[in-house]
């Protein structure tokens, strides 16, 4: 069966938080509606234009900011490249002032209570996250474009095709399983990571490559840098106090050092005792999906809502494994990404199709994976970490309280981050051949369970947690 081909950056994107598929799925939207009207050359005819969410991004899209997220994606800014620090600035503008800029160009009357509206009880049966935008044009007619978020930041317009790389490209390796890869690694003796690397090949060159992944790094570790000297609390109403930079400050003193590499060397001698290292996987995990909660600039992995686990084992490999260098980064990215691949092609990355296990399970996955890369283990190995992290994370639920990708989403990621690192010491220290599943079968497993899981658990707070933990969030 052909899937789609998918790159390291796909799954890898720069983006701001705090969910993929509510804010960054939904801004991507926005921006190929503007995009679809000015193919069609009415962009200058709109006189007015609605948005309607259903589903998932209805029930929890305020928590999750899709409504910011879709209101910037319409003004023509860019989640890469927008200033954080104006969030608050451009939607006060826009609410005030009853008026969007549509593309940065077409100035047009929006009401924010009228014209962006949170259908709690209507869903489509493609995905549940779903927006429909609709433009009036001064002419009397209307463009109306329908798009799915379907995890991860990837968006498929409806009648078409999911999106990925902009090219199809004849691959080296054509890979859809973790048998496929598994094959190409036997035949050609390569590791997983210089396998990823042939086939990134078919779109860029490897400097190209190679600088993209450097980059991705660089987002990560600023974001977990300012995650752990950033004290206050999280905005959304629960009231949840930032809790990395107190734990980088009673695990490292007092002092704050100037730059990421500063604080490196400090962390690497407060030693590597069993206690110290837990706390420090921990709080590099907080540090980040603490940014994300906060609207900052993160990266999927493959999620904004698991953001914080693969940087989470990056880091504690670059600190305690003595592992630093560009050349071990690029080998833990570029494995990472073709694990969340296969969970992307077989199952799902999206919490409102699969519960949590989407989400952290697949973080987690990928996390082990390029751990045991990176340490020394086998092709064989890497596969078995990978299968080890998603078997115990396999049936858990996506229920935020209130909406927020805060409770429990923030301490799953420690959690996560945890697990792939057990997972990867037991299949370093285990023979592959006997192993008795596959990670083949646990993708099956989990998109199994996913489609068995009753949907209040998936992403709407309608369960779990979410409606047993009593709050009163201030209306927004």
């Amino acid at each position: 069966m052909k899937r789609e081909q998918i790159s390291v950056f796909d799954i890898f994107k720069i983006g701001i938080g705090p969910s993929s598929s509510h804010t960054l799925g939904p801004w991507r939207a926005a921006q190929q509606f503007v995009q679809l009207l000015e193919q069609q050359e009415v962009l200058s005819l709109v006189t007015g234009i609605k948005i309607l969410l259903y589903g998932s991004l209805a029930k929890t899209g305020k928590g999750h900011g899709t409504d910011i997220a879709i209101l910037l994606g319409l003004s023509g800014d860019d989640p890469v490249t927008f200033d954080v620090n104006a969030i608050d600035q451009k939607i006060a503008h826009i609410t005030t002032s009853n008026t969007l800029l549509l593309g940065g160009n077409q100035s047009i009357d929006f009401f924010v209570e009228d014209d962006l509206l949170f259908l709690f009880n209507e869903s489509l049966p493609y995905h549940p996250n779903a927006v429909t935008f609709q433009a009036f044009l001064s002419d009397g007619k209307a463009v109306s474009a329908t798009f799915y978020s379907i995890g991860g930041g990837f968006v498929v317009k409806e009648g078409e095709q999911a999106q990925a790389s902009k090219n199809e490209v004849d691959l080296p390796f054509p890979i859809n399983t973790a048998g496929d890869l598994l094959h190409w690694c036997i035949k050609t003796g390569l590791k997983i990571s210089e396998v990823v690397m042939e086939n990134e090949l078919a779109w860029r060159n490897e400097q190209e490559t190679r600088s993209g992944v450097l980059n991705i790094f660089r987002v990560m570790k600023e974001c977990m840098y300012r995650g752990c000297h950033t004290t206050g609390h999280l905005p959304g109403g629960l009231n949840v106090a930032r809790r990395a930079a107190n734990l980088n400050r009673r695990l490292i003193g007092d002092y704050h050092y100037e730059n990421y590499n500063e604080w490196v060397a400090a962390i690497r001698h407060t030693g590597n005792g069993f206690q110290n290292t837990l706390d420090w996987v921990s709080c590099f995990a907080l540090a980040i999906n603490e940014e994300n909660a906060s609207f900052g600039r993160v990266v999927t992995a493959p999620t904004n809502g698991a953001a914080g686990v693969v940087p989470a084992v990056l880091q504690y490999m670059i600190v305690f494994c003595d592992r630093f260098s560009k050349e071990k980064v690029i080998q833990f990215i570029l494995t990472a990404s073709e694990i969340g691949s296969i969970f992307k092609k077989g199952a799902t990355l999206s919490a409102a199709m699969g519960g949590c296990q989407a989400e952290i399970g697949v973080s987690s996955a990928m996390a082990a994976a390029a751990l045991t890369e990176c340490m020394g283990g086998s092709q064989r190995q890497v596969l078995m970490a990978a299968e080890i992290a998603m078997e115990h994370h396999l049936g858990m639920t996506c229920d935020p309280i209130g909406g927020l990708v805060q409770v429990p989403c923030i301490e799953r990621n420690t959690m996560g981050a945890i697990k792939a690192i057990t997972a990867s010491q037991l299949a370093l220290q285990t023979n592959p051949d006997n192993a008795k599943v596959s990670l083949d079968a646990v993708v099956k497993t989990m998109w199994q369970t996913a489609l068995d899981m009753n949907s209040k658990y998936k992403e709407t707070s309608d369960g779990g947690l979410a409606i047993n933990i009593p709050i009163s969030l201030p209306e927004c």
